[in-house]
């Protein structure tokens, strides 16, 4: 018994777990800091964020950005990434309408699905 104990021990030691796949969804201010994002702006002043995404699905897939204030879709992205790879752009956008709370969203679908996978948001003040 204690031999079957130590056995299994090893294993789950030394055997990788199988992990759960996600993919992660972020935002960076200037600098490529998390910090500092445009969120104080005059109306047609053009702003940039900088959106990345990392796959850790455990296999390639397929994704779709799409980016809009106060409901107006400012631009869609579609790309594709390995697993463990890397996407990142830089998003330029200007508010046409005065107004405070707006809401800046990053909506992330995979392919195929017709629910939004991820999602990041940034409220943005307009004079």
């Amino acid at each position: 018994m204690l031999l079957l104990a130590v056995c299994a021990t090893v294993l789950i030691i030394v055997l990788p777990q199988p992990t759960e796949p996600f993919t992660e969804l972020y935002l960076l201010g200037p600098g490529g800091k998390a910090s500092g994002y445009p969120t104080n702006l005059t109306v047609n002043q053009t702003a940039n964020v900088t959106v990345g995404v990392v796959n850790n699905e455990n296999a390639g897939t397929n994704y779709k950005l799409v980016v809009t204030l106060a409901n107006n879709t400012i631009t869609t992205k579609t790309f594709s990434l390995a697993n463990k790879e890397r996407w990142q752009d830089s998003i330029s956008f200007a508010a046409t309408a005065r107004g405070s709370g707006q809401k800046l969203t990053f909506d992330l679908y995979k392919e195929g699905a017709a629910d939004v996978y991820r999602s990041v948001y940034l409220i943005v003040n307009v004079t």
